[in-house]
């Protein structure tokens, strides 16, 4: 069965342009991939409207024998624009090998260069090839920081800073030299920019028609309302104070807490890699009116934590989760082991900012290492929850994972204090 038909963006010298990936499907016994484009030509508009616009126009290129096209002249221009998750910045790598390496800088460069890859593949695109074999890095990056820790791996890191440095521009300049925009009738443009303008005025006015998300395959297209219109909320007091009460359910019942973000390093209620966690709200708030049990706590050292013990003090703090603070373990083991299809993205997202929160709050990298792509259970997390068509998926059976899975779970339990 065809894969989705993307809309993507490429950040390239001449600005960015818009165009539409096939990542690799299989038909006939054999596996293809493609651009939208003809012969030896990248086609790439400045704007979804003008995509949309030729898509619907358009009578010869190479997408138009997918066995999913049928159904994309159909979409509209709103469709057609690529999401954050398909926005790919070429131009700007050298500035983002320029920062901090981290998970997110090795996960950025990844698609990058996938994305590369993929256009050379399809483009023919030799020097594309010859500068991403340069260095060894280059093809460890799904691996993420791991690759690039110790003495080797700072070498790797280097080797591929210094060919970004002296060839990206090579880069840059094959992918350039194949794009172009086709003319397209000034009527359709328009019509496209009327559908992204009203698009644009009902997400400003709240109103419920202000997404649709979009499944392109070879039998159909299915359509699922994206209701992303929010009442405007007060920001209410935990957001004044910037510290959130956090709910954590796991297989020894419901937990409650709190905790923050200073500089972007969690902090919870605690101390010493020690959460403070409570069968309820009403207990958890019991306790920050105790000036005996909350005086060596963390989150002391937050400027803001005085407003807190005061409102508990004089027994006026509601104690409200959030539902993006409610984190659910239980049931994601099994869900792991049955496999990746099984799995809620969104419960095991939550479930591993939850886990890596805690371990780097306690100092401790056992997490981190865990969730790393080279190892197992970092493969089938990632593969959930940044899936990327280019990679293999995990095979069964699960069963290491899941073991691996748990433990970490249990960690975390081992760093309640229960009240």
């Amino acid at each position: 069965m065809a894969q989705d038909i993307v809309p993507i963006e490429l950040g390239l010298p001449q600005g960015d342009v818009v165009t539409l990936w096939a990542p690799r499907w299989r038909e006939d016994g054999e596996e293809w991939e493609a651009f939208l484009g003809h012969e030896d030509a990248l086609y790439a508009f400045p704007d979804a409207a003008r995509l949309a616009a030729f898509v619907r126009t358009a009578e010869e290129h190479d997408l138009d024998d997918h066995p999913a096209w049928h159904v994309v002249p159909a979409l509209s221009a709103v469709e057609l624009s690529p999401d954050e998750d398909h926005q790919y910045d070429l131009v700007g790598v050298p500035e983002l090998v320029a920062e901090p390496l981290d998970t997110w800088t090795i996960n950025e460069l990844a698609d990058i260069v996938d994305i590369a890859r993929s256009l050379a593949d399809v483009c023919e695109l030799d020097a594309v090839h010859d500068v991403l074999d340069a260095a060894t890095g280059f093809t460890m990056l799904d691996q993420g920081t791991l690759a690039f820790s110790g003495k080797d791996g700072q070498r790797r890191w280097t080797d591929l800073c210094k060919v970004v440095a002296e060839r990206w521009d090579e880069v840059l300049d094959a992918i350039d030299g194949v794009v172009t925009a086709p003319d397209v009738p000034a009527d359709a443009v328009a019509t496209a920019e009327t559908e992204l303008a009203e698009a644009l005025e009902a997400d400003d006015s709240g109103t419920e028609a202000d997404g649709i998300a979009t499944v392109v395959d070879d039998d159909e297209t299915t359509y699922e309302s994206v209701d992303s219109s929010e009442e405007d909320e007060e920001v209410g007091f935990w957001g004044e104070v910037g510290i959130d009460p956090i709910q954590i359910i796991t297989s020894t019942g419901e937990h409650y807490s709190l905790r923050c973000y200073l500089d972007d390093d969690p902090v919870f209620l605690g101390s010493g890699g020690k959460i403070d966690v409570f069968p309820t709200p009403r207990a958890l708030a019991r306790f920050l009116a105790d000036d005996s049990a909350v005086e060596d706590t963390d989150l002391a050292r937050v400027a803001t934590w005085q407003q807190v013990r005061e409102k508990a003090t004089a027994g006026e703090l509601q104690v409200d989760v959030d539902p993006e603070n409610t984190y659910v373990l239980t049931g994601l083991d099994a869900d792991l082991g049955a496999g990746p299809s099984e799995v809620d993205p969104t419960q095991l997202d939550l479930a591993e900012e939850l886990l890596m929160d805690a371990a780097t709050w306690a100092g401790d990298d056992s997490v981190e290492q865990a969730l790393q792509p080279s190892e197992r259970l970092g493969w089938l997390v990632s593969f959930v929850l940044r899936p990327n068509p280019n990679r293999l998926p995990p095979s069964a059976p699960f069963d290491a994972e899941v073991a691996a899975w748990r433990k970490l779970v249990e960690a975390l339990e081992e760093r309640f204090r229960t009240h």
